[in-house]
């Protein structure tokens, strides 16, 4: 007996001393890569010493005396806080992600890598300003040294996936607009449209496919007189999701003139919409040259400039503008050697790249990219007979966005701002604009193509050089506003122009429900604070649930066949104002209804392996159900598949109705009162590796889920995957509200942290600030919080630490 127990207390002890080793490895792990923020650090190549001064929230306040040293300092902070964030976004630009998630990627390297970002990047640098140059190397330099002083301890997720991180290049910044370019792509939704026209025809297409003819809203007005390649492009497009590689999508931004604030100068807002995840996308940041600059905003990790924010003088802020800014070419091949298409008469050798990707499991796979002189190629050789399909898209021209952020940074007035504006054709936005003069105004900054029937659907003809884009339209000739008499101006991914704009812009633009319920509230505004403006950015209330709302009850109401919960569930929607209450049962019954109506709106038509890929384009849904809406007689109400009847919009929302009842007491039981709309319109914080649970455990990775109210039609804007259950993957980004009567009343706030170190104290530490409306004030001024300081350091030169 003895010996049995003395046995257990040997096994207890070892079990409990492994449980000690082990958490307190994990603990190692987490926390190995953690900064030491009060140390004064010495760098190579500062000229002078530079001051960091990091406040409460671990937001960095950078002291330098010229740009050398400050974009050094910068490139050494951030590298403290998102070094793996940075690598894995380089990654992402050079088609290297295989190497570290495995050849299930190999597929999507290779577009990456077909996307050509590191040669516009050189051809970027090698053109740029001496100023700009200058930020970008020292920025590296900063990155690297820090790489260099760490050596092994490096956050985690290095050890983790078991790897080093390269040394940090200059194109790898510029890298990182390319890639904003392209997740802010738009015009390549028609090669999906070009299916659906295969299978149902023209005329029964054309009802669903965005008009011009729709959008009634205007941001500038009274301006001056198919095959296997969408669904290559959709699962690419779904790995970076997965990954938490797919980032922008829209945004919302507004600015009123002092005739409508208490101050009587400007207030800006923006919050840009994009991929929720763990690390954020943005870092919050301050730059400062006593004398020389002053700004301050959000830092996308691996570039050193403020891209939305305010300094002294002026404060900017971004949506996304949905330019149509990609074609598709159908090019001829010769029969006789597949490497060459016709051109102008000519067969022209396509560029031929083998690219040699390699892979976690230790192999290398060799893909081949071929190029016209407009682009990749990319539909296989497999189904078109004679033709492949090249594609242009504007990152293959050149342009230098870095030198508009550069100029932003550096601006004093209207004048700079619009100097600056000039060269962003990529990533095309509309920025609005304030200053502290008063005035205020919006710029279309973007590459609009010139070319032979822009407006037109389908794939161009690639035999002449016919379709060729031949430039884009000059930036005086750019929708503006500047000083409206309104008081105002707002977007949120809108149609920007009316029919008196000469050119086409685009056809995908967000139906206009959130950009006319912030005009709702600036309309009739006056003496506004910033408080006023956190209302505007979490407000719930749905103008499309208010519009449709009403056919909803009227077809369901008609019906005396109801049965008892389903008569409940009506009474919940008779009495719902629309606004998209995370508390609330109605909210969670529309949208419901919102997904089956689709469905039966076009499944029976498309089929379903058609109709799944574009119900999974989830901004594509949202025009079919928005024109069928308005075209109660149209075709596509009709259920094809029943041949006794043909079905009316109101016996398909009827239909809707019943199919969401079911689904729900499926869902969550027959008590509609238990029924709430956060209880599956959750938001999770997600890192890249969460979705392993044993790593998401150990080092608790992931925050939430947390309940949400709002959607895609909300101005607190929470989407979701159509044909999921509901979980928000998109939303406000970073909310910013600028007060230009004083800038240390501005608020601002993020849905993480500024670190993306698991153990830091930084890593979520404004999401519980960020998932109940709250913000934190954005000082300015040094002497405000010099005197909140938490922590600070210096950068020194080599020399001054001897």
């Amino acid at each position: 007996m003895k010996k049995t127990s003395r046995i257990l207390r040997i096994v207890l002890i070892v079990i409990l001393s492994l449980f000690l080793v082990g958490t307190m490895f994990v603990r190692h792990l987490r926390q190995m890569a953690l900064p030491e923020y009060s140390k004064d650090i010495s760098l190579k190549g500062l000229y002078e010493p530079v001051e960091v001064i990091r406040d409460s929230l671990g937001i960095p306040h950078v002291f330098a005396r010229n740009e050398h040293d400050l974009y050094m300092a910068v490139g050494y902070v951030l590298a403290q806080d998102r070094m793996w964030q940075m690598d894995l976004l380089r990654r992402v630009t050079t088609g290297r992600l295989s190497e570290i998630f495995g050849s299930s990627f190999a597929a999507t390297d290779q577009l990456l890598r077909a996307l050509r970002y590191t040669d516009k990047s050189k051809r970027i640098l090698d053109s740029c300003s001496a100023e700009l140059k200058t930020a970008l190397l020292s920025f590296s330099d900063g990155v690297n040294q820090y790489l260099e002083h760490q050596g092994n301890k490096l956050p985690l997720e290095f050890r983790l996936l078991g790897y080093q991180p390269e040394p940090w290049e200059p194109v790898h910044s510029l890298n990182l607009i390319g890639y904003m370019a392209w997740d802010l792509k738009s015009g390549w939704s028609e090669i999906m449209v070009n299916e659906i026209i295969a299978r149902v025809g023209d005329s029964l297409a054309s009802q669903i496919i965005p008009s011009m003819k729709w959008y009634k809203s205007f941001i500038y007005n009274n301006l001056p007189p198919v095959s296997g390649l969408a669904d290559e492009m959709i699962r690419t497009d779904r790995f970076l999701e997965a990954a938490g590689l797919q980032v922008f999508k829209g945004s919302n931004n507004w600015v009123v003139s002092g005739k409508k604030t208490a101050s009587g100068k400007p207030m800006l807002a923006n919050d840009m919409h994009l991929s929720f995840g763990i690390p954020g996308i943005w870092y919050q940041m301050q730059q400062i040259i006593p004398g020389k600059l002053n700004v301050t905003g959000v830092v996308l990790p691996g570039q050193p400039l403020v891209i939305c924010g305010h300094n002294d003088s002026i404060a900017w802020g971004m949506t996304n503008a949905y330019v149509d800014n990609v074609d598709f070419f159908l090019e001829t091949i010769n029969p006789q050697d597949t490497n060459q298409y016709l051109f102008n008469g000519n067969w022209r050798n396509m560029e031929i790249r083998r690219e040699k990707i390699r892979t976690k499991e230790g192999t290398e796979i060799e893909r081949i990219n071929r190029f016209t002189h407009r682009g990749p190629v990319v539909s296989s050789f497999k189904g078109f007979g004679s033709k492949i399909v090249s594609m242009h898209w504007v990152g293959d021209e050149y342009s230098n966005e870095m030198r508009t952020i550069y100029l932003l940074n550096h601006a004093r007035n209207w004048k700079d701002f619009t100097d600056a504006v000039s060269t962003f054709l990529a990533v095309s936005q509309n920025i609005v604009y304030a200053d502290v003069s008063g005035n205020i105004g919006m710029f279309y900054a973007a590459g609009i193509p010139l070319r032979k029937d822009a407006g037109k659907l389908g794939f161009r003809p690639g035999e002449t050089d016919a379709y060729d884009w031949k430039g884009f339209v000059p930036s005086k000739d750019l929708p503006y506003v500047f000083n409206p008499p309104s008081g105002y101006v707002a977007s949120a991914n809108n149609r920007p122009v009316g029919d008196e704009f000469p050119w086409f812009i685009g056809r995908w633009f967000s139906l206009p429900y959130r950009y006319d319920r912030i005009c709702q509230f600036l309309d009739t505004a006056s003496k506004m604070k910033t408080d006023d403006f956190r209302r505007i950015q979490t407000d719930e209330s749905s103008l499309l649930a208010k519009e449709i709302l009403p056919g909803i009850l009227s077809s369901v109401g008609q019906s005396d066949t109801l049965s008892n919960l389903e008569k409940q569930v009506f009474d919940s929607l008779n009495v719902w104002d629309g606004t998209m209450r995370a508390n609330q049962s109605a909210p969670l019954v529309f949208e419901m209804i919102y997904q089956h109506f689709f469905r039966l709106l076009l499944a029976d038509e498309l089929g379903d392996t058609l109709f799944r890929k574009y119900y999974e384009e989830s901004s594509m849904p949202k025009f079919a159900v928005y024109a069928v809406w308005r075209n109660p007689c149209s075709a596509w109400c009709d259920d094809v598949t029943t041949t006794d009847r043909k079905e009316t919009l109101s016996d398909i929302i009827l239909m809707a109705f019943r199919q969401s009842v079911d689904s729900l007491r499926s869902m969550l039981g027959d008590d509609v009162s238990r029924w709430k709309w956060g209880k599956v319109h959750t938001l999770t914080l997600a890192h890249p590796l969460g979705k392993v649970a044993l790593l998401d455990k150990l080092f608790r990775l992931n925050r939430g889920p947390f309940p949400t109210g709002g959607s895609f039609h909300t101005v607190r804007p929470y989407s979701y995957a159509f044909g999921t259950l509901f979980a928000a993957n998109h939303g406000a980004s970073e909310r910013h509200i600028f007060d230009l009567g004083n800038w240390d009343n501005s608020l601002t706030v993020i849905p993480t942290g500024n670190s993306g170190i698991p153990g830091s104290p930084f890593y979520c530490n404004q999401t519980s600030l960020y998932i109940s409306d709250k913000y934190h004030p954005d000082v300015f001024s040094p002497e405000k919080f010099r005197g909140k300081k938490m922590v600070s350091h210096l950068f020194l030169p080599e020399k001054s630490m001897k």
